[in-house]
């Protein structure tokens, strides 16, 4: 028993915080603002830590990979993995649409200003993979370019064979110090989750019984259907019934993470823990957990059918049309890759859908609304979704370290 309780120490007072956050939102909504800026701390913490680690993690293991090829094919499995996943969740999405159809549906007359955005789309697209100073890139609005560089870094350190040992070992030793920040900041996650999850309950709660709820009600019990049935699949591809089992006894940490944070980079700490203990190689994890949660998202990819849908639905045309639903599974991807691992982050991926498919501007607000009210559970499966996906890559790469 005592093995047990401290097996699970952590989980129960992350539980325990959550609960008594909750409470606090329902009872006593007043008071959250007071508390809530522990909650704030403790992310901040968490956000500027996450950067370096991203940085020395994805680094740290392209440079220890021994043979180029084993790096080589770890990317394409990874390439492939994301967009079977991505597809998969967005055509389940169809189905579940198609199935049980939404009625009732109509736009609201507020505009949400964070939207609009005047950057040129070509403007947009420097910015996703590069920044112009050497300093941005370790702001987590610049992930992508982060993840390219560290990349980058590491092939570089690969390719400089023996003169480049010394830094190699500084990118590996970075990141067994990151890796020490962050379980020392996640020793507080019970307090500071519990005050942000209160927040949550008591700003968003009341409104995801309103207007919205026919499509949010869908949303959710397809997300949860999806997240119980194809996450126990992809586990069970990937290392049979043990998988599956391994699997569901480590997400739980990351599970609890993305649904107090609602950010898939705040989870990121708790999905590499859960790798190592499944016994996923720290080479594969590094890279599929870090790039992934950038550019594999399934949340984001059920959420844009749902948002295009809905959308369609207020402007009275036919989401089923074969072109239009092509269109759909196509922005679905991009917006599944572009989408920001941040609370609220799509906002640039919905922008493209009202563009792409030339909607109205009623069309805006109803996106919005739903993207964020989707949030948490959206990003509950684009965390948890890094974990299951690298198990699904390590299935099909063996791979092995430099000696030093």
């Amino acid at each position: 028993m005592k093995e047990v309780l401290k097996n699970y120490s952590g989980i129960l007072l992350l539980l325990l915080g959550i609960i008594v956050g909750s409470i606090i939102g329902i009872v006593a909504p007043d008071i959250v603002d007071y508390i809530k800026p522990l909650g704030d701390i403790f992310l901040n913490l968490l956000f500027v830590s996450v950067v370096p680690l991203v940085f020395f993690a994805v680094s740290n293991s392209i440079a220890s990979l021994e043979q180029q090829s084993k790096f080589g094919k770890i990317m394409v499995t990874m390439a492939f993995t994301f967009l079977f996943f991505i597809l998969t969740a967005a055509v389940f999405t169809i189905c579940a649409v198609y199935l049980f159809p939404v009625s009732g549906v109509s736009g609201s007359s507020e505009i949400v200003e964070e939207a609009t955005s005047n950057d040129s789309w070509g403007n947009r697209i420097v910015g996703f993979f590069t920044v112009g100073e050497f300093t941005q890139l370790f702001s987590r609005q610049n992930m992508l370019a982060l993840l390219i560089f560290a990349f980058m870094t590491g092939f570089s350190a690969r390719k400089a064979g023996e003169k480049g040992q010394a830094f190699r070992s500084f990118i590996a030793s970075g990141y067994e110090v990151m890796k020490e920040l962050l379980l020392l900041i996640m020793k507080v996650a019970p307090i500071g989750l519990g005050a942000y999850f209160a927040y949550q309950v008591a700003t968003l709660g009341p409104q995801l019984f309103g207007f919205y709820a026919k499509p949010l009600g869908l949303y959710y019990i397809a997300g949860v259907v999806y997240f119980l049935v194809f996450f126990s699949l992809y586990a069970f591809m990937a290392k049979g019934q043990n998988g599956v089992k391994s699997f569901w006894t480590n997400a739980i940490f990351p599970t609890l993470t993305a649904l107090s944070t609602c950010s898939s980079f705040a989870t990121m700490p708790a999905n590499l823990q859960a790798a190592s203990k499944i016994g996923i190689p720290s080479q594969i994890s590094n890279i599929v957990i870090p790039i992934g949660t950038t550019l594999h998202k399934n949340g984001s990819s059920m959420s844009s059918i749902i948002k295009i849908y809905v959308a369609f639905l207020i402007i009275g045309r036919d989401f089923f049309d074969p072109m239009n639903l092509l269109l759909a599974l196509g922005i679905t991807v991009f917006v599944s890759i572009v989408a920001g691992g941040i609370p609220n982050g799509g906002y640039i991926g919905e922008m493209l859908m009202i563009s792409v498919y030339k909607l109205p501007q009623e069309a805006i607000p109803a996106v919005m609304i739903i993207g964020t009210l989707v949030d948490p559970l959206a990003t509950v499966l684009n965390a948890v979704g890094q974990l299951v996906a690298s198990m699904f890559v390590s299935r099909f790469v063996k791979v092995s370290f430099f000696c030093t």
